[in-house]
Protein backbone atom coordinates (compact mmCIF):
# COMPACT_ATOMS: atom_id res chain seq x y z
CA UNK A 1 0.00 0.00 0.00
CA UNK A 2 1.21 3.37 -0.61
CA UNK A 3 1.32 5.83 1.74
CA UNK A 4 1.12 9.95 0.89
CA UNK A 5 5.27 11.26 1.76
CA UNK A 6 5.93 14.89 2.45
CA UNK A 7 7.62 16.68 0.75
CA UNK A 8 11.75 16.33 1.11
CA UNK A 9 11.04 13.48 2.82
CA UNK A 10 13.83 10.68 1.93
CA UNK A 11 13.32 7.61 3.95
CA UNK A 12 13.03 4.47 2.70
CA UNK A 13 11.83 5.72 -0.67
CA UNK A 14 10.62 2.74 -2.65
CA UNK A 15 8.38 1.34 0.23
CA UNK A 16 9.34 -2.20 0.68
CA UNK A 17 8.36 -1.74 4.32
CA UNK A 18 4.94 -2.54 4.02
CA UNK A 19 4.48 -5.70 2.23
CA UNK A 20 1.62 -7.31 0.06
CA UNK A 21 -0.83 -9.11 1.38
CA UNK A 22 -2.37 -11.68 -0.66
CA UNK A 23 -6.05 -12.79 0.49
CA UNK A 24 -6.83 -16.72 0.94
CA UNK A 25 -10.38 -16.29 0.25
CA UNK A 26 -10.79 -16.56 -3.27
CA UNK A 27 -13.18 -15.10 -5.50
CA UNK A 28 -15.16 -17.97 -7.25
CA UNK A 29 -17.20 -17.07 -10.43
CA UNK A 30 -20.83 -16.92 -9.64
CA UNK A 31 -22.66 -20.23 -10.34
CA UNK A 32 -25.56 -21.11 -12.69
CA UNK A 33 -28.10 -23.24 -11.34
CA UNK A 34 -28.53 -26.67 -12.73
CA UNK A 35 -32.39 -27.53 -13.51
CA UNK A 36 -31.98 -30.73 -15.85
CA UNK A 37 -32.06 -33.32 -13.20
CA UNK A 38 -35.00 -32.12 -11.56
CA UNK A 39 -37.42 -31.50 -14.76
CA UNK A 40 -36.49 -35.40 -16.19
CA UNK A 41 -36.30 -39.39 -15.45
CA UNK A 42 -33.21 -40.27 -14.29
CA UNK A 43 -34.31 -43.80 -13.79
CA UNK A 44 -31.81 -45.01 -16.27
CA UNK A 45 -28.47 -43.29 -14.90
CA UNK A 46 -26.68 -46.65 -13.90
CA UNK A 47 -26.90 -48.55 -16.82
CA UNK A 48 -24.06 -46.62 -18.98
CA UNK A 49 -20.57 -46.41 -18.96
CA UNK A 50 -18.98 -46.39 -21.89
CA UNK A 51 -19.67 -44.07 -25.54
CA UNK A 52 -21.57 -45.59 -27.63
CA UNK A 53 -23.67 -47.56 -25.01
CA UNK A 54 -27.53 -47.85 -25.56
CA UNK A 55 -30.22 -48.50 -23.00
CA UNK A 56 -33.43 -50.02 -24.93
CA UNK A 57 -36.88 -48.76 -23.19
CA UNK A 58 -39.91 -50.58 -23.51
CA UNK A 59 -42.84 -48.65 -24.23
CA UNK A 60 -45.90 -49.02 -22.73
CA UNK A 61 -48.42 -51.13 -23.88
CA UNK A 62 -51.53 -49.90 -25.04
CA UNK A 63 -54.87 -51.05 -23.84
CA UNK A 64 -57.80 -51.92 -26.14
CA UNK A 65 -61.07 -50.73 -23.63
CA UNK A 66 -64.25 -53.13 -25.20
CA UNK A 67 -68.37 -52.94 -23.99
CA UNK A 68 -69.51 -56.01 -22.23
CA UNK A 69 -73.26 -56.66 -22.13
CA UNK A 70 -74.37 -60.16 -20.36
CA UNK A 71 -73.16 -63.29 -22.05
CA UNK A 72 -70.14 -61.64 -24.29
CA UNK A 73 -67.30 -64.01 -25.22
CA UNK A 74 -64.31 -61.83 -24.17
CA UNK A 75 -61.56 -61.46 -26.32
CA UNK A 76 -58.21 -61.36 -24.71
CA UNK A 77 -55.65 -58.99 -26.20
CA UNK A 78 -51.67 -59.56 -26.82
CA UNK A 79 -49.65 -57.09 -25.05
CA UNK A 80 -46.78 -54.72 -27.06
CA UNK A 81 -43.49 -55.06 -26.37
CA UNK A 82 -42.06 -52.02 -29.09
CA UNK A 83 -39.12 -50.10 -27.48
CA UNK A 84 -37.22 -47.23 -28.69
CA UNK A 85 -33.79 -46.65 -27.88
CA UNK A 86 -31.62 -43.71 -25.48
CA UNK A 87 -27.56 -43.76 -27.41
CA UNK A 88 -25.01 -42.33 -24.97
CA UNK A 89 -24.13 -39.76 -27.78
CA UNK A 90 -22.48 -36.98 -25.85
CA UNK A 91 -19.07 -36.60 -23.33
CA UNK A 92 -17.36 -33.56 -22.32
CA UNK A 93 -13.90 -33.52 -20.79
CA UNK A 94 -11.24 -31.02 -18.69
CA UNK A 95 -8.07 -31.46 -18.32
CA UNK A 96 -5.34 -28.77 -16.39
CA UNK A 97 -2.23 -28.74 -14.72
CA UNK A 98 -0.30 -27.07 -11.75
CA UNK A 99 3.50 -27.05 -11.63
CA UNK A 100 4.98 -28.24 -8.72
CA UNK A 101 6.84 -24.46 -8.35
CA UNK A 102 3.23 -23.68 -8.61
CA UNK A 103 1.98 -25.65 -5.99
CA UNK A 104 4.76 -24.91 -3.12
CA UNK A 105 4.60 -21.21 -3.79
CA UNK A 106 0.87 -20.91 -3.90
CA UNK A 107 -0.87 -19.06 -0.75
CA UNK A 108 -4.50 -21.13 -2.27
CA UNK A 109 -4.69 -24.51 -3.18
CA UNK A 110 -5.41 -24.19 -7.04
CA UNK A 111 -5.83 -27.89 -7.35
CA UNK A 112 -8.84 -27.77 -5.85
CA UNK A 113 -10.00 -24.54 -6.87
CA UNK A 114 -9.95 -25.74 -10.44
CA UNK A 115 -11.49 -29.24 -9.97
CA UNK A 116 -14.43 -27.50 -8.00
CA UNK A 117 -14.79 -25.11 -10.88
CA UNK A 118 -14.31 -28.21 -13.49
CA UNK A 119 -17.22 -29.99 -12.17
CA UNK A 120 -19.37 -26.98 -12.12
CA UNK A 121 -18.65 -26.23 -16.09
CA UNK A 122 -19.02 -29.81 -17.26
CA UNK A 123 -22.29 -29.76 -15.19
CA UNK A 124 -23.19 -26.26 -16.92
CA UNK A 125 -22.51 -27.59 -20.66
CA UNK A 126 -24.54 -30.61 -19.53
CA UNK A 127 -27.53 -28.42 -18.88
CA UNK A 128 -26.91 -26.53 -21.25
CA UNK A 129 -26.79 -29.07 -24.50
CA UNK A 130 -30.09 -31.22 -22.43
CA UNK A 131 -32.31 -27.66 -22.37
CA UNK A 132 -31.13 -27.51 -26.10
CA UNK A 133 -32.15 -31.28 -27.03
CA UNK A 134 -35.76 -31.13 -25.26
CA UNK A 135 -36.31 -27.33 -26.75
CA UNK A 136 -35.49 -28.60 -30.79
CA UNK A 137 -32.31 -26.81 -30.83
CA UNK A 138 -28.14 -27.53 -30.28
CA UNK A 139 -25.45 -25.92 -29.28
CA UNK A 140 -22.37 -25.45 -31.09
CA UNK A 141 -20.14 -23.80 -28.76
CA UNK A 142 -20.88 -20.27 -29.88
CA UNK A 143 -24.30 -20.27 -31.22
CA UNK A 144 -27.56 -22.31 -31.53
CA UNK A 145 -29.27 -23.67 -34.53
CA UNK A 146 -32.48 -25.68 -35.18
CA UNK A 147 -32.53 -29.60 -34.66
CA UNK A 148 -32.88 -30.94 -38.36
CA UNK A 149 -31.42 -34.57 -38.24
CA UNK A 150 -31.95 -37.53 -35.58
CA UNK A 151 -28.83 -38.44 -33.31
CA UNK A 152 -26.75 -41.25 -34.38
CA UNK A 153 -28.39 -44.47 -33.70
CA UNK A 154 -31.45 -43.15 -32.37
CA UNK A 155 -35.29 -43.17 -32.87
CA UNK A 156 -38.35 -41.66 -32.37
CA UNK A 157 -40.88 -42.29 -28.95
CA UNK A 158 -43.19 -41.19 -31.44
CA UNK A 159 -43.80 -41.61 -35.38
CA UNK A 160 -45.72 -38.52 -35.41
CA UNK A 161 -43.10 -36.75 -34.13
CA UNK A 162 -40.53 -34.48 -36.54
CA UNK A 163 -36.95 -34.90 -36.47
CA UNK A 164 -36.20 -32.76 -33.40
CA UNK A 165 -38.34 -35.56 -32.00
CA UNK A 166 -40.73 -32.62 -31.33
CA UNK A 167 -44.55 -32.77 -32.02
CA UNK A 168 -45.61 -29.82 -34.85
CA UNK A 169 -48.76 -28.23 -32.30
CA UNK A 170 -46.01 -28.05 -29.35
CA UNK A 171 -44.02 -25.77 -30.59
CA UNK A 172 -46.19 -22.59 -30.28
CA UNK A 173 -45.43 -19.64 -32.17
CA UNK A 174 -46.96 -15.94 -32.85
CA UNK A 175 -50.06 -17.98 -35.07
CA UNK A 176 -51.40 -19.86 -31.65
CA UNK A 177 -51.64 -16.57 -30.59
CA UNK A 178 -54.06 -14.80 -33.35
CA UNK A 179 -50.75 -13.05 -35.07
CA UNK A 180 -49.76 -13.91 -38.91
CA UNK A 181 -46.08 -15.26 -39.54
CA UNK A 182 -44.07 -12.83 -41.18
CA UNK A 183 -43.13 -12.85 -45.17
CA UNK A 184 -41.72 -9.99 -46.71
CA UNK A 185 -41.76 -6.85 -44.27
CA UNK A 186 -38.96 -5.83 -41.73
CA UNK A 187 -39.70 -6.40 -38.07
CA UNK A 188 -38.31 -3.61 -35.55
CA UNK A 189 -35.31 -6.27 -35.50
CA UNK A 190 -34.18 -5.53 -39.19
CA UNK A 191 -35.56 -9.18 -40.31
CA UNK A 192 -37.96 -9.03 -43.70
CA UNK A 193 -39.32 -12.26 -42.84
CA UNK A 194 -39.13 -15.28 -44.73
CA UNK A 195 -41.57 -18.29 -46.10
CA UNK A 196 -41.31 -20.87 -43.76
CA UNK A 197 -39.76 -19.47 -40.70
CA UNK A 198 -41.05 -19.27 -37.30
CA UNK A 199 -42.28 -15.86 -35.82
CA UNK A 200 -41.82 -15.64 -31.85
CA UNK A 201 -44.97 -14.51 -29.89
CA UNK A 202 -44.33 -10.45 -29.00
CA UNK A 203 -45.07 -10.53 -25.35
CA UNK A 204 -45.83 -7.70 -23.02
CA UNK A 205 -47.21 -8.25 -19.01
CA UNK A 206 -51.02 -8.00 -19.27
CA UNK A 207 -50.65 -8.52 -23.14
CA UNK A 208 -51.47 -5.93 -25.58
CA UNK A 209 -53.17 -4.87 -28.60
CA UNK A 210 -52.43 -7.30 -31.89
CA UNK A 211 -50.88 -10.75 -31.03
CA UNK A 212 -49.06 -9.08 -28.07
CA UNK A 213 -49.85 -11.99 -24.98
CA UNK A 214 -49.26 -12.19 -22.00
CA UNK A 215 -46.39 -14.39 -20.37
CA UNK A 216 -49.35 -15.73 -17.88
CA UNK A 217 -51.49 -16.73 -21.38
CA UNK A 218 -48.71 -18.38 -23.24
CA UNK A 219 -48.07 -20.48 -19.00
CA UNK A 220 -51.78 -21.41 -19.55
CA UNK A 221 -51.67 -22.61 -23.42
CA UNK A 222 -49.19 -24.77 -22.55
CA UNK A 223 -50.75 -26.32 -19.68
CA UNK A 224 -54.16 -26.61 -21.60
CA UNK A 225 -51.79 -28.64 -23.86
CA UNK A 226 -50.85 -30.97 -21.27
CA UNK A 227 -54.77 -31.42 -20.36
CA UNK A 228 -55.93 -32.01 -23.53
CA UNK A 229 -53.01 -35.33 -24.02
CA UNK A 230 -53.86 -36.53 -20.54
CA UNK A 231 -50.91 -35.74 -19.24
CA UNK A 232 -50.59 -36.25 -15.13
CA UNK A 233 -51.20 -33.02 -13.62
CA UNK A 234 -48.14 -33.72 -10.93
CA UNK A 235 -44.64 -33.52 -11.84
CA UNK A 236 -45.62 -30.40 -14.68
CA UNK A 237 -42.59 -27.97 -14.76
CA UNK A 238 -41.76 -25.13 -17.15
CA UNK A 239 -38.09 -23.36 -17.76
CA UNK A 240 -37.87 -19.87 -18.67
CA UNK A 241 -34.87 -16.92 -19.21
CA UNK A 242 -34.62 -14.21 -17.00
CA UNK A 243 -36.22 -12.07 -19.65
CA UNK A 244 -39.51 -13.97 -19.30
CA UNK A 245 -39.21 -14.13 -15.58
CA UNK A 246 -39.41 -10.64 -15.21
CA UNK A 247 -41.98 -10.24 -17.55
CA UNK A 248 -43.81 -12.27 -15.14
CA UNK A 249 -42.56 -10.63 -11.73
CA UNK A 250 -44.50 -7.34 -13.85
CA UNK A 251 -47.98 -9.49 -13.97
CA UNK A 252 -50.35 -8.85 -11.52
CA UNK A 253 -49.15 -8.63 -8.04
CA UNK A 254 -52.52 -10.44 -6.58
CA UNK A 255 -52.49 -12.50 -9.04
CA UNK A 256 -48.99 -13.71 -9.06
CA UNK A 257 -49.07 -14.64 -5.35
CA UNK A 258 -52.48 -16.22 -5.69
CA UNK A 259 -50.56 -18.96 -7.95
CA UNK A 260 -47.40 -18.75 -6.33
CA UNK A 261 -48.79 -19.56 -3.08
CA UNK A 262 -47.18 -16.37 -1.17
CA UNK A 263 -44.18 -17.98 -0.34
CA UNK A 264 -40.99 -16.65 -0.44
CA UNK A 265 -38.06 -16.51 -2.31
CA UNK A 266 -36.11 -18.04 -5.38
CA UNK A 267 -34.11 -20.89 -4.47
CA UNK A 268 -31.84 -22.81 -6.41
CA UNK A 269 -33.23 -21.79 -10.38
CA UNK A 270 -36.80 -22.41 -9.08
CA UNK A 271 -39.67 -19.71 -8.18
CA UNK A 272 -41.58 -20.20 -5.44
CA UNK A 273 -44.31 -22.42 -5.42
CA UNK A 274 -46.09 -23.16 -9.01
CA UNK A 275 -48.08 -21.14 -11.69
CA UNK A 276 -50.43 -22.53 -14.07
CA UNK A 277 -49.99 -25.91 -12.16
CA UNK A 278 -46.49 -25.59 -13.05
CA UNK A 279 -42.75 -26.09 -11.04
CA UNK A 280 -41.20 -23.15 -12.95
CA UNK A 281 -37.21 -22.94 -13.28
CA UNK A 282 -35.29 -19.99 -14.29
CA UNK A 283 -31.95 -20.63 -16.69
CA UNK A 284 -29.47 -19.02 -18.29
CA UNK A 285 -28.95 -22.07 -20.45
CA UNK A 286 -31.81 -21.66 -22.74
CA UNK A 287 -31.74 -21.82 -26.35
CA UNK A 288 -31.94 -18.14 -27.87
CA UNK A 289 -31.02 -16.68 -31.74
CA UNK A 290 -28.74 -13.32 -32.21
CA UNK A 291 -30.46 -10.98 -29.52
CA UNK A 292 -32.63 -13.06 -27.71
CA UNK A 293 -36.20 -12.30 -26.00
CA UNK A 294 -34.73 -9.24 -25.21
CA UNK A 295 -34.68 -7.54 -28.95
CA UNK A 296 -38.21 -5.83 -29.09
CA UNK A 297 -40.42 -6.56 -31.73
CA UNK A 298 -44.70 -5.72 -31.65
CA UNK A 299 -44.94 -8.03 -34.38
CA UNK A 300 -42.88 -10.77 -33.75
CA UNK A 301 -39.90 -11.48 -35.05
CA UNK A 302 -37.67 -14.40 -37.12
CA UNK A 303 -34.58 -12.62 -36.24
CA UNK A 304 -33.89 -12.59 -32.36
CA UNK A 305 -35.79 -14.42 -29.62
CA UNK A 306 -35.42 -16.76 -26.90
CA UNK A 307 -37.27 -20.77 -26.45
CA UNK A 308 -38.83 -21.68 -23.26
CA UNK A 309 -39.79 -25.33 -22.83
CA UNK A 310 -42.58 -26.89 -20.79
CA UNK A 311 -42.81 -30.66 -19.94
CA UNK A 312 -43.74 -33.34 -16.84
CA UNK A 313 -40.97 -35.04 -15.37
CA UNK A 314 -41.65 -38.65 -17.13
CA UNK A 315 -41.20 -36.48 -20.67
CA UNK A 316 -37.38 -36.97 -21.33
CA UNK A 317 -35.00 -39.77 -19.80
CA UNK A 318 -31.47 -38.55 -18.96
CA UNK A 319 -28.98 -40.87 -18.19
CA UNK A 320 -25.29 -39.27 -16.81
CA UNK A 321 -22.14 -39.91 -14.90
CA UNK A 322 -18.52 -38.82 -14.33
CA UNK A 323 -17.17 -41.83 -15.88
CA UNK A 324 -13.48 -41.26 -15.68
CA UNK A 325 -11.71 -38.51 -13.21
CA UNK A 326 -8.10 -39.30 -12.80
CA UNK A 327 -4.76 -37.48 -11.56
CA UNK A 328 -1.42 -38.00 -12.81
CA UNK A 329 2.25 -36.76 -13.22
CA UNK A 330 3.04 -35.13 -16.43
CA UNK A 331 5.49 -36.92 -18.17
CA UNK A 332 7.16 -33.44 -19.15
CA UNK A 333 7.31 -31.21 -16.82
CA UNK A 334 7.13 -31.07 -12.97
CA UNK A 335 3.09 -30.72 -12.32
CA UNK A 336 0.42 -32.59 -11.48
CA UNK A 337 -2.31 -33.09 -14.36
CA UNK A 338 -6.25 -33.74 -13.61
CA UNK A 339 -8.59 -34.74 -15.61
CA UNK A 340 -12.43 -35.66 -16.34
CA UNK A 341 -15.06 -36.74 -18.34
CA UNK A 342 -18.76 -36.65 -18.41
CA UNK A 343 -20.45 -39.60 -20.26
CA UNK A 344 -24.20 -39.04 -20.72
CA UNK A 345 -27.61 -39.96 -22.86
CA UNK A 346 -30.71 -38.27 -22.92
CA UNK A 347 -34.41 -39.19 -24.89
CA UNK A 348 -37.05 -37.87 -25.36
CA UNK A 349 -39.49 -40.20 -24.34
CA UNK A 350 -42.82 -38.84 -24.35
CA UNK A 351 -43.12 -35.76 -27.11
CA UNK A 352 -47.02 -35.55 -25.92
CA UNK A 353 -45.79 -34.18 -22.36
CA UNK A 354 -43.19 -31.68 -23.73
CA UNK A 355 -43.43 -27.92 -26.06
CA UNK A 356 -41.83 -25.24 -26.45
CA UNK A 357 -42.31 -21.54 -27.34
CA UNK A 358 -40.58 -18.93 -28.90
CA UNK A 359 -40.96 -15.20 -27.64
CA UNK A 360 -39.54 -11.85 -28.03
CA UNK A 361 -39.93 -8.58 -25.93
CA UNK A 362 -43.34 -6.60 -27.78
Amino acid sequence: MAFPVASGYGNLPNGNFSPVIYSRKVQKAFRNTSVVEDVTNTDYAGEIANMGDSVKIIKEPEITINSYARGTTLATQDLSDADFTMVVTEANYFQFSVDDVESAHSHVNFMDLATDRAGFKLRDAFDREVLGYMSGWDWSGSAWSRRTALDTGGSKADSNAGNDELLANHKLDISDFGGSELAGSADASGDSGSAGEVTSIPLAAGGGSGAITSPLAVLGRMARLMDAANVDTEGRWCVVDPVFKELLMDEDAKLMNADFGGEGEIRNGRLPGTIRGMRVYVSNNLPYLNGGAGAASSTGSEHSFGVLVAGHDSAVAVADQIAKTESFRSPDTFADIVRGMQLYGRKILRPEALMTANYNLA
